[in-house]
């Protein structure tokens, strides 16, 4: 059963909220009344809904929108930040689910929101932060990390498979084959109902089952041997031309300076 969360946005545009998660654990399906904007200091969370699932890694941040059910998956210990945001607090604030960026300053802020009282005057220091994060969440960057899930049951069970085997040299002719229907046909039907090429998908699908691999510490050499690659190197040529960096370099913690979990 999904459980609905709510929060009393009276005094405030927004409720900051820490908490850190153990490797395993997982959060039910259930959603909120609010906005949320789930960001993580370290590890990775699996956010799922109906439509796909997001692959949340350190030092960004999903969002959801009010009213959507979700469920967390968690790998690693996950350090998170979340702000749980009035959908009223601004006329044009995202509308659908995305993995975004969290800038600098986006990430002082939040630190700096968990320490605001709830009620303050106007015009005042707690005020202006507030809007601040406001203004900061209406221009933040959208990262390809989500992985849509097709409606028609045949590409589902094809999907699942992928991500049950993605190391097997998925070429469109073997994943046309599964399903017995030409390759022309799999490449429109796929982009039909995903709004991706069939490749593109299956990159994603095998990078977001790469940043989970990697968060549970296991070597690049062995992620992208698993993953079907053929070399070390072509995987992160790969990991570097999709993330700008190095898959050695991408799970470096984010600084806890200034952090107020031991205080939430």
């Amino acid at each position: 059963m999904t459980t609905q969360q709510q929060f009393s946005f009276d005094t405030r545009p927004l409720v900051p909220f820490a908490h850190d998660y153990t490797h395993g654990e997982t959060e039910p399906w259930h959603s909120h009344t609010c906005a949320q904007l789930l960001h993580t200091l370290s590890g990775v969370v699996r956010v799922e809904t109906a439509q796909g699932f997001w692959i949340v890694p350190p030092g960004r941040g999903v969002w959801l929108p009010a009213g959507t059910q979700h469920r967390l998956l968690i790998t690693g210990n996950v350090a998170a930040r979340t702000l749980f945001i009035d959908p009223f607090a601004r006329a044009d604030l995202p509308s659908v689910c995305q993995v975004v960026q969290i800038s600098t300053l986006l990430r002082e802020l939040i630190v700096a929101s968990l320490q605001l009282p709830e009620n303050y005057a106007a015009g005042s220091r707690a005020e202006r932060i507030y809007e601040l994060i406001l203004d900061e969440i209406r221009g933040i960057s959208v990262l390809p990390f989500n992985l849509p899930e097709p409606q028609a049951p045949a590409l589902q069970g094809l999907c699942r498979q992928i991500q049950a085997e993605p190391g097997i040299r998925w070429t469109t002719a073997l994943a046309a084959s599964q399903l017995n229907i030409s390759e022309r046909t799999l490449l429109r039907h796929f982009r039909q109902q995903t709004g991706l090429a069939f490749s593109e998908w299956l990159r994603r699908a095998r990078l977001m089952e790469a940043l989970n691999r990697l968060a549970q510490g296991q070597s690049v050499l062995r992620v992208a041997l698993d993953l079907g690659y053929e070399s070390h190197s072509a995987f992160s040529a790969m990991f570097r031309r999709t993330l700008g960096v190095a898959p050695s370099d991408y799970f470096q913690p984010a600084s806890l300076s200034g952090s107020a979990f031991s205080k939430a």
